[in-house]
């Protein structure tokens, strides 16, 4: 066996090509520019859209580093399926920087302008799911980072060094719509309210005739606030609330006839309780959510986390062994119509999809790379941040319109999924007679597939 040089029409990443159809279909680098503004004083060189995409694109192809754009750019072949030149690494710092406050939230005033371009192409059952009763998902996650210098980081709640990623998501359409880069020890509660406002204009922007919109907060965000803001804008929410004494005292005054059996969850149960917490919006209630659990499987560590669900006096009884069964307890506030059994089940099991914006956070940090900052400039982080989540959003965006979902946003796979399957596939990238063409190995049709389906539509 001989090693010989390597072949430079040869990519390991062909399936960017769909990533460029798609983006140059909708007009994303435009949109963005548009949005965002000049970020240098010389036209050559990267716009911001160009930089945005382009970090985006690397972070999508397996890219979990800042060098990693220094990879994508030594893919001469591939360079020629981009929709943009990649920026070196250096260089990409140094456009990180000249992004302040308000072009980081003129990128999400984009992102919406995008998603409205995105929604007029979708069928006309898609389109109406979307437009129904839109869900806003707030939340927020920790990544850990090593180093003391980093800008921006600070010790979280578990002694670890840490930023934390704040997010607000379109639940149905699985896209990011705001998003701010705080420090391990913010509170998100502080910022949640100029959080809300801003993803409520971006989706106003986006579908401006959609219906009644509902906001989801898990028990991080149980503020008053927040409940006033969403109310004040003609909203719905609901908000996990705290376990104290009084959502204890009201789970304790709900009659055992009251609950009925939880939507699609084994061993659950939802009931209603009169309560709501002082000073709350007019009309809020208390769901309250309980499941069976054997009492075997009880932590011994006081630390556990389901020991804190279960009501003080079970707990005891279950740990010396008196009883075999629990019930564990969660709480939600919320201005929905309650006021049926019916009605409180099918809230409970809207608000328990909640997690799709866990899912939206699992798919930045293992699909794309928000599992790390890479730089101790908080400016670059933040640009990283924003490389994840785009390369999330282009990932909703293919699957609404490359037709990899089963078309009601329930059938996404994962960014990792996704680049195994279609991003990154080796190709063969041949110019003749002033053509260039993609050759692929036998058995890759999905990435022709989805070329096909994205060059179906307008350019725009």
């Amino acid at each position: 066996m001989h090693l010989g040089a390597s072949d430079p029409s040869l990519t390991p990443a062909a399936g960017l090509l769909a990533v460029t159809e798609l983006v140059d279909r909708i007009g994303i680098i435009e949109v963005l520019d548009e949005a965002v503004g000049p970020i240098k004083q010389r036209a050559r060189g990267l716009t911001a859209g160009e930089f945005l995409v382009g970090l985006a694109s690397a972070q999508m192809a397996g890219e979990d580093y800042l060098v990693g754009l220094d990879r994508r750019r030594a893919d001469a072949a591939g360079a020629a399926l981009s929709a943009v030149p990649t920026a070196p690494s250096t260089t990409a710092a140094t456009l990180a920087r000249r992004f302040d406050t308000g072009r980081w939230q003129a990128v999400e005033t984009g992102v919406a302008r995008v998603a409205a371009r995105v929604l007029g192409h979708l069928d006309e059952p898609r389109r109406t799911a979307l437009l129904a009763s839109p869900t806003l998902d707030l939340d927020a996650t920790e990544v850990e980072v090593y180093g003391s210098r980093k800008q921006g980081i600070a010790f979280n709640y578990k002694g670890q060094r840490a930023g934390r990623p704040h997010l607000a998501t379109w639940a149905e359409a699985g896209i990011v719509l705001a998003a701010d880069l705080l420090a391990g020890d913010v509170d998100p509660r502080a910022g949640v309210v100029e959080l809300f406002d801003r993803a409520l204009a971006g989706l106003d922007a986006a579908i401006p005739d959609h219906g009644r919109i509902r906001v989801r907060g898990d028990i991080g965000y149980f503020t008053k606030d927040l409940a006033d803001a969403v109310v004040a804008a003609g909203c719905d929410f609901a908000i996990g609330a705290n376990r104290n004494p009084a959502t204890w005292r009201a789970a304790a005054s709900v009659a055992e006839d009251a609950w009925v059996d939880a939507d699609g969850m084994t061993g659950a149960q939802v009931a209603v309780a009169d309560y709501a917490p002082g000073g709350w919006p007019a009309g809020t209630r208390c769901l309250i959510r309980r499941v069976r659990h054997d009492a075997a499987v009880i932590s011994a560590d006081p630390r556990a986390r389901r020991r804190k669900t279960i009501p003080a006096e079970q707990l005891t009884l279950a740990l010396d062994g008196d009883i075999e069964q629990v019930w564990a307890y969660s709480f939600v506030v919320t201005n929905l119509d309650v006021s049926t059994p019916v009605k409180a089940r099918a809230v409970e099991a809207w608000y328990r999809h909640r997690t799709d914006i866990e899912d939206r956070i699992r798919d930045a940090k293992h699909g794309a790379a928000l599992r790390h900052l890479p730089s101790g400039d908080q400016a670059v982080n933040t640009a990283w941040m924003w490389g994840a989540l785009l390369a999330v959003n282009l990932s909703a965006w293919l699957h609404e319109l490359g037709g990899l979902d089963h078309g009601d946003g329930r059938g996404r796979a994962h960014l990792g999924r996704l680049r195994r399957e279609l991003i990154c596939v080796p190709g063969r990238v041949i110019h003749h007679a002033r053509r260039t063409t993609l050759r692929l190995p036998a058995g890759f049709s999905l990435l022709a597939e989805v070329l096909s389906r994205l060059r179906q539509l307008p350019a725009t």
